[in-house]
């Protein structure tokens, strides 16, 4: 047999065993999709024909389409995507002017500090830019373990996991732990990434009034039906609210009810008890009564991603199983290790904290003082000042960074509308000089917005109607 026919024939063997195993692959994965194609086509209607929605014509589109055209009616400069040209933390240069800013979520200052960098730099040198991969697979870093190990002996629990966003967390736990069987309880102003989790899992929804424990108690006391597992899920500080869970007594409530209790500490890690531990430590409770902790890497430890805390079966079922792990690349090496290097400046320097902590509170007596709107903050990382209008939120927002302060607005659909805002987020970097004149300057602004009526009420309806159709 010449070379030729030697090649022929390992060609077609290989092509045999090919085809042999892609077909051993459908036998395992897809016959009862095969019958399920298989009935469909025995079934199928008449051809119906239907025309494509194009984008512009969704109602999500013509949404932000209408704010669009009202702010250009009504002369507002669009307050949001604002670039920044340095590293934004007590201040911050945009369009080339050094602006106060209350925009960051750089509670502890750590997004500077040169020990946070110097660990990003090691682990570039060492892993390079990206794991490259899923965890499972080749993405499995030295670094990943430590942040893990590091986390979960923060919040003295047995493990953690971390995942590559902060938002993913949430979606990729709550819809690996629970399911169209289960039930999920939570409060009404839960971050959207618990909500999303939620709808993905099948499970029921319930919510009760934000953070009314006697609420909470009467969903659980009237919950009907042969529910497989309950979730309870409540933030340790409210990120629009900046109030704190009342967690002592939601406890109290888990040893009657039994069931899982879950806590995002987004914004309460480094800023809430003496060292920075979070809800736990401001009421001095065991942490292994919660039973899922939750909270995000962007914030006070100055990096990305997002992280579940808790006993070794929990980590390890997400592990196995939370889609968002198995199949996503492992956090990259570098911000993993600047998450570390930043759990070490907060366990060592717990003034960064007590700092955070008598900035905010100076923040809110100001603001008070003032005569501004601060809803339900308790002083902490998070003050919001209610303003109530869309549109004068959003002008407020812009008139403040005319005159050196950048802060955001958060307006509908993120909150009901007359529930509008400016939301602070204070650092342990900024001054007293910072705060009161930032204060000055909101409740000045502010008022002269209100004496003009600017908002929404001034808005020719029927002139925008008209503008939109044309659109």
């Amino acid at each position: 047999m010449s070379d030729g026919d030697m090649a022929h024939g390992e060609r077609k063997m290989s092509s045999s065993v090919k085809e042999s195993l892609l077909d051993r692959m459908r036998n395992t994965h897809h016959s009862s999709e095969r019958n399920r194609i298989a009935r469909t086509e025995r079934e199928l209607p008449p051809p119906v024909r239907r025309t494509q929605l194009q984008f512009e014509d969704l109602p999500e589109y013509k949404q932000v389409l209408t704010q669009k055209i009202v702010g250009e009616e009504v002369g507002i400069g669009n307050p949001f995507y604002r670039a920044h040209q340095t590293a934004a933390g007590a201040t911050t240069v945009i369009d080339g002017r050094m602006l106060i800013n209350f925009a960051s979520y750089d509670y502890l200052g750590l997004n500077r500090h040169p020990q946070v960098h110097e660990a990003a730099r090691d682990a570039i040198r060492t892993y390079g830019m990206s794991a490259s991969a899923s965890r499972l697979v080749a993405g499995e870093r030295p670094v990943h373990v430590e942040l893990e190990r590091r986390i979960a002996a923060f919040y003295g629990v047995e493990a953690s996991v971390c995942f590559v966003s902060g938002y993913l967390t949430n979606v990729a736990a709550i819809s690996c732990l629970t399911g169209p069987k289960d039930l999920v309880v939570h409060d009404e102003f839960i971050h959207n990434s618990a909500l999303a989790g939620i709808k993905l899992s099948g499970a029921t929804r319930r919510l009760f009034k934000h953070n009314d424990v006697n609420d909470l108690e009467h969903v659980l006391r009237t919950v009907s039906g042969d529910y497989r597992r309950i979730l309870v899920i409540v933030e340790g500080i409210y990120s629009m609210d900046g109030d704190v869970a009342n967690l002592p007594a939601i406890l109290k409530l888990k040893a009657e009810y039994g069931f899982w209790l879950m806590v995002d500490e987004a914004h309460s890690l480094g800023v809430l008890g003496r060292r920075g531990k979070g809800t736990f430590e401001h009421f001095n409770i065991d942490p292994k009564q919660v039973d899922i902790w939750m909270g995000t890497l962007s914030k006070t430890t100055s990096s990305c991603g997002g992280y579940i805390a808790g006993n070794a079966a929990l980590a390890a079922i997400l592990k196995a199983s939370a889609g968002g792990f198995v199949y996503s690349v492992g956090l990259a090496p570098a911000l993993a290790a600047s998450a570390v290097a930043s759990l070490d400046v907060l366990t060592r320097e717990p003034q960064r904290t007590a700092a955070l902590r008598r900035n905010g509170a100076l923040f809110l007596k100001l603001a008070q003082e003032a005569g501004l709107d601060t809803g339900l903050s308790g002083g902490f990382s998070v003050v919001p000042v209610l303003v109530g209008d869309s549109l004068r939120a959003a002008q407020l927002s812009n008139d403040l960074l005319e005159a050196g302060v950048n802060v955001l607005p958060i307006i509908h659909p993120a909150v009901p509308e007359g529930l509008a805002r400016l939301r602070f987020f204070i650092t342990s970097e900024h001054t007293e000089d910072q705060i009161a004149r930032t204060v000055a300057l909101t409740a000045e602004k502010l008022k002269a917005l209100t004496d003009r009526n600017f908002g929404l009420g001034s808005v020719d309806v029927e002139h925008m109607l008209k503008l939109l159709a044309t659109r």
